[in-house]
C-alpha cells in the first residue's frame, strides 16, 4: 500500500471513530495538522464560523429545503467552521441539540511547503482532500436528519429561548466572522407569548412583545454576528379546516420582522435578511 492510500485510510478511520466519540461536543472533524505532526505546524485559526439553527416545528417544502442546503454547503469550505443545532419545544422534551460541529482547515502556504518533504506533503494533501469530502458529507447527513425529524404536531415552539441559548455558543466563538442562519417560522408559542391566533399568524405589537422578551430575560449576546432568517411566517395547514391555506397578512409579517430585528439588535446581532419565507440573496 503506498503512502497516499495509507494516509487516506488513516484519516477515514480516524474520522469514523471521531463521530461516535465527539459528535455534537466539540469538533467532529479531526485535524489534518494533528494527524501529520511531521509538518511541525499548528492548524491556522478559523476565520469564519457558520451557526445553523433549525426549528423542527417548521415544515419546509422541497424548494426551501434545497435553499437551506445550497446556502449551507456554499459556506462549508477551508478556513470555515460550522455548528448545526435543532430545536422545537422544551416542554415536550425537544430541547436545543447540537447535531454536529466541525472545521475545515486551510492548507500550507507556498513558503511553508518549500520547507517540507514531498512524502509529508502527499500525506497532508491527501488528508485535507479527505477532510473536505468528509465535512460536506457530515453536514449533508445532519441537514437530512434535521428535516426528516421535523413535525407540525408539536404544540409549542420555544423560538426565543432557543435563539438565546445559541447566542451563548456564538458569543465564545474565536472566529473573526460569525454568521447565524436561522431556519424557522419565527412564531413564538410558549409561556412567554404566542404569535398565533385561530391557528394563524396574529398581528403582534413589536414593542409590547419586546418588553415581554426582556421581562423573561430572553436577550442574548451574539457578539456582533450577522443573522439570516429563512422560513419566517410559515403557517401550517389548519387541521380544523383541511385544504384551507392560511392567509399571510402583510401587516402581520411586517410586525413579525420588526420584532425580531429589534430583539436581535438588543442581542448584539445584525439581521442582514429576514426571509419570509425565502431569502432574496445568499447567506454570506
Amino acid at each position: 500500500m503506498n503512502k497516499v492510500k495509507l494516509a487516506l485510510l488513516t484519516v477515514s478511520t480516524c474520522m469514523l471513530t471521531s463521530v461516535s466519540a465527539l459528535a455534537g461536543v466539540q469538533n467532529d472533524i479531526p485535524s489534518c495538522y494533528r494527524a501529520n505532526p511531521q509538518l511541525g505546524k499548528s492548524s491556522p485559526s478559523v476565520q469564519t464560523e457558520l451557526f445553523i439553527l433549525i426549528d423542527q416545528t417548521t415544515l419546509l417544502d422541497s424548494r426551501l429545503q434545497n435553499s437551506v442546503r445550497e446556502n449551507v454547503l456554499r459556506l462549508i469550505r477551508p478556513g470555515h467552521s460550522f455548528t448545526l443545532a435543532v430545536f422545537s419545544a422544551f416542554a415536550q422534551g425537544r430541547y436545543m441539540e447540537i447535531l454536529n460541529s466541525g472545521a475545515l482547515e486551510v492548507g500550507l502556504s507556498e513558503s511553508d511547503r518549500d520547507t517540507i518533504s514531498a512524502s509529508a506533503l502527499r500525506s497532508f494533501d491527501a488528508c485535507l482532500s479527505g477532510q473536505a469530502a468528509y465535512g460536506l458529507k457530515l453536514i449533508q447527513t445532519a441537514l437530512a436528519h434535521a428535516f426528516s425529524d421535523s413535525s407540525s404536531s408539536l404544540a409549542r415552539s420555544d423560538v426565543m429561548a432557543s435563539i438565546k441559548d445559541l447566542s451563548q455558543r456564538v458569543r465564545v466563538s474565536v472566529a473573526k466572522e460569525k454568521i447565524v442562519f436561522i431556519v424557522s417560522d419565527m412564531l413564538e408559542n410558549s409561556s412567554i407569548s404566542s404569535f398565533y391566533s385561530a391557528s394563524n399568524l396574529r398581528l403582534i405589537d413589536p414593542a409590547q412583545e419586546l418588553r415581554k422578551a426582556q421581562a423573561a430575560q430572553m436577550i442574548g449576546d451574539f457578539n456582533g454576528a450577522r443573522v439570516f432568517v429563512l422560513g419566517a411566517g410559515i403557517v401550517g395547514e389548519n387541521t380544523k379546516q383541511p385544504g384551507k391555506t392560511p392567509y399571510r397578512d402583510p401587516k402581520a409579517i411586517s410586525a413579525l420582522r420588526e420584532f425580531w430585528i429589534s430583539l436581535l439588535s438588543h442581542s448584539n446581532a445584525t439581521v442582514v435578511e429576514f426571509g419570509a419565507p425565502s431569502l432574496l440573496s445568499a447567506v454570506r
